[in-house]
């Protein structure tokens, strides 16, 4: 079955960039009609969509975090990247990789920010 894993720092800086990977088992990030998404959720806060990259590649970003925010994919290795730029402590949540689609998701990666 498909399986999704996020790595990554746990700790960052104020004002540096985050970048977080998904590595994906069981099933090709190419194939099929998904949506390959990130999303994360605040301390003491719900979910909240960051974005998506497509199956042929294309992205869609939440409007709120669309300045910062980048995602791309290695085909041969089989994953895909997030990432945020000009992190504040904001930022800090638990982020998670998801192909929501089939309610498929990592287990999470807590990323703090702070100095």
């Amino acid at each position: 079955q498909v399986q999704l894993q996020e790595s990554g720092p746990g700790l960052v800086e104020p004002s540096q960039t985050l970048s977080l990977t998904c590595t994906v088992s069981g099933g090709s990030i190419t194939t099929g009609n998904y949506a390959w998404s990130w999303i994360r959720q605040p301390p003491g806060n719900g979910l909240e969509w960051i974005g998506r990259i497509t199956s042929s590649g294309v992205t869609y970003y939440s409007p709120s975090l669309k300045s910062r925010t980048s995602i791309s994919r290695d085909t041969a290795k089989n994953r895909f990247t997030l990432q945020l730029i000009s992190m504040t402590p904001e930022d800090t949540a638990v982020y998670y990789c998801a192909r929501v689609s089939d309610f498929i998701w990592g287990q999470g990666t807590q990323v703090t920010v702070s100095s």
